[in-house]
């Protein structure tokens, strides 16, 4: 044993290092960046505490100094409180304020999934109690981001200063942060400064708004104050040209059907339409996790091939020897094969999330569209073109839990819509790449094309059967005399039908599997979507996006009805206008002749009587056809298996399943003269 130590002695302890520093040594690879935890200058704890002291402090000073409004004010126009952050409600109240709180928020909540600390009062949170604290962070962000949705909300000066102050220092501070730390550790160096834009973005349009409502004024213009709901009833009363209809009745040209297409994907606002606040939220949101999705699904992905690729050397060939796969004899020339490949992987990753973002995109923007024509048929109660069956639109406690969750509902659907997305788009560029596009390139390889011309017969076969059943029925098996269309020739009819019966077995099962994959796409294309029902009409009801989609739009109809507002106006008017009571009722009469008729009387003491009673006939006609109004009416309640027939038209004409064509309330031309009461003629 020592014999052998000593003979070993000399290579342990003697060594030379010369060859190091040859001229023949090879350099070294640089080591792999390693990127240290960064703590800011400003401490995200300390500005945290500060900012939530202050915050308190605002909302305690806002609630003195209005709470005297809102015990005068309470159950009139112009009500607000701190406990109100914002009126959903209100179709004419500010959103850009409001949309960037919630994206602000919600951004917040998207930088918290991956976070190692959720909560930034304490730092290095152990792995046992971090779940517990993403809990309380998410409860924590929204408070803290409250005082900004309550200056807004208050229509006070004061609180547009606070606001001011409140969302320079949220800005300031965040792009601190930024500057001294912008790389991390997490998933990737940039990944929060890039998720930390969107927050950018809406604290600086935030730190603009607040100065400019402040410089204007509260804005004493709405909802109930607001012109928008008598523009609305003008313009639904207003009669519409001959020229018009007549144009409308004219059969468009290919080319318009063409362009319709594109058009009915773009929403383009109108002049007396407004989008509930409460979908506009929910479009913003979504477009701010559009982002956070794509951006995720990136720094996931990208960097990994980036790190495999470069890792690539000439082992990869006895690796893939290992499997029985040899691409070349030489392994300089296998590790560029495999380094190509590894960039077409990316490419198509890349092309993949790029396409579901562009999906996403259209399919947000189409959903806007179809929410403003859900929203008008609801107004003129054509139940039928969201539910299946009649409804009566007014809340329930469905309806309420549905409505308030409908802006978490859309993010989340989208997030996973965009993720099943982008996976099921990079398995189709995989297979159009490595199955099509490289073997026509290379010319070798060609399964896909060796599998098709071998079944080349059979593909043959069925497109001449295809073809030639369709020439067949459109030549010899339909006759047309006198402007109808009948059979002819029955009997080579029932003669082909039954040779052709084992082909078109053949043929059934490749439509069965081509009904698959059209379903499957349309699915996962459409998965993003809230207002659309992923299954059939008869079980739409089992689709709870679609379920909470529809339970919602009860609430904000019969809530948000603009001619059930535009009347509210009018009675508010006659309540808080002086004068004597009579005069006061010729005043609402004048009122809702010159709103509902769509016609403004510079001298209204000049009114006959005549206007007078078509006015008020026309208000009630309204009034009876208002969904939100419908189920409080007596007769509705103890009559509910009789029909109701207005105006001649019967209330429920239309089957269940089917769409029920409805009218504007008060489109429809009223002959009251044949009905009125002796009283009504005097007047």
């Amino acid at each position: 044993m020592n014999q052998s130590k000593t003979e070993f002695e000399p290579f342990e302890y003697s060594y030379d290092y010369s060859d190091w520093y040859s001229n023949n040594a090879e350099p070294t690879n640089p080591p792999k960046e390693v990127i240290l935890p960064c703590d800011p200058t400003a401490d995200d704890r300390v500005f945290n505490l500060c900012m939530l002291s202050i915050s308190l402090v605002v909302v305690l000073i806002l609630a003195v100094l209005t709470r005297k409004n809102k015990l005068c004010q309470g159950f009139t126009r112009g009500s607000s409180s701190i406990f109100s952050p914002a009126n959903f409600l209100d179709q004419t109240q500010k959103k850009g304020l409001v949309m960037a709180v919630f994206g602000l928020v919600f951004s917040k909540l998207a930088m918290l999934v991956i976070t190692p600390d959720p909560l930034p009062f304490s730092k290095d949170t152990p792995e046992n109690i971090k779940e517990y604290m993403k809990i309380i962070a998410i409860f924590y962000y929204p408070v803290l981001y409250y005082p900004l949705l309550v200056c807004c909300t208050l229509q006070h000066k004061a609180g547009y200063v606070f606001g001011t102050l409140l969302s320079f220092g949220h800005f300031a501070v965040l792009v601190w942060q930024k500057f001294d730390c912008p790389k991390t550790p997490e998933i990737y160096k940039y990944y929060a400064l890039l998720a930390s834009l969107p927050q950018l973005a809406c604290l600086a349009y935030l730190c603009v708004q607040f100065p400019l409502l402040f410089v204007k004024g509260p804005n004493t213009d709405e909802d109930l104050d607001s012109s928008y709901y008598t523009n609305y009833v003008k313009l639904l009363l207003k009669k519409k040209s001959s020229s018009a209809s007549s144009s409308s009745t004219d059969k468009p040209t290919l080319a318009q059907r063409i362009l319709e297409v594109p058009k009915s994907y773009i929403y383009i606002p109108e002049k007396v339409f407004r989008f509930p606040l409460k979908l506009a939220v929910s479009t913003f949101v979504a477009l701010v996790a559009i982002y956070h999705t794509a951006l995720l699904l990136v720094v996931l992905v990208v960097p990994t091939l980036h790190i495999v690729r470069a890792g690539i050397d000439e082992n990869i060939a006895f690796l893939l020897l290992g499997f029985g796969i040899v691409l070349s004899d030489d392994r300089m020339e296998v590790v560029n094969i495999v380094t190509f490949y590894t960039w077409l992987l990316e490419v198509c990753y890349l092309c993949a999330m790029t396409l579901s973002c562009l999906v996403s995109l259209v399919m947000l923007m189409r959903s806007m569209v179809l929410h403003r024509s859900n929203l008008k048929g609801l107004y003129k109660g054509d139940v039928y073109s969201i539910y299946n069956s009649q409804k009566t639109i007014r809340p329930s406690k469905p309806g309420i839990v549905c409505w308030m969750g409908l802006i978490g509902y859309q993010a989340a659907i989208v997030c996973v819509g965009m993720a099943i997305q982008t996976v099921v788009f990079f398995i189709c560029f995989l297979f159009l790449v490595f199955l099509i596009i490289i073997p026509v390139f290379y010319g070798r390889n060609v399964i896909a094309f060796t599998i098709a011309g071998k079944a080349w017969p059979g593909w043959v076969t069925l497109t001449l059967v295809t073809v030639l059943q369709h020439v067949t029925a459109k030549f010899a098996f339909i006759k047309k005399e006198a402007g109808t269309r009948d059979l002819n020739n029955r009997e080579s009819l029932f003669l082909l039908t039954y040779l052709l019966f084992l082909i078109n077995i053949v043929v059934g099962l490749i439509v069965a599997i081509w009904r698959m994959v059209i379903t499957a796409l349309y699915n996962i294309v459409h998965l993003g979507r809230i207002d659309v029902s992923l299954l059939h009409r008869t079980a739409e009801s089992y689709d709870p996006a679609y379920r909470y989609y529809a339970h919602s739009l009860k609430v904000e109809v019969s809530q948000s009805h603009p001619v059930m507002k535009a009347f509210c106006g009018l009675l508010l008017d006659m309540m808080i206008e002086g004068g004597r009571a009579g005069q006061k009722i010729r005043d609402v009469e004048e009122a809702c002749s010159s709103v509902l008729s769509g016609i403004q009387e510079n001298t209204p003491n000049k009114a006959t009587g005549r206007q007078r009673v078509r006015s008020r006939w026309q208000l009630l006609y309204t009034l009876v056809n208002n969904p939100s109004l419908r189920g409080s009416r007596k007769h509705f309640q103890t009559q509910q298996t009789s029909e109701t027939v207005l105006n001649g038209t019967p209330e429920h004409s239309s089957k269940k399943g089917s769409k029920m064509e409805s009218v504007e309330p008060a489109a429809v031309p009223v002959q009251p003269t044949e009905t009125l009461t002796n009283q009504d003629k005097t007047d």
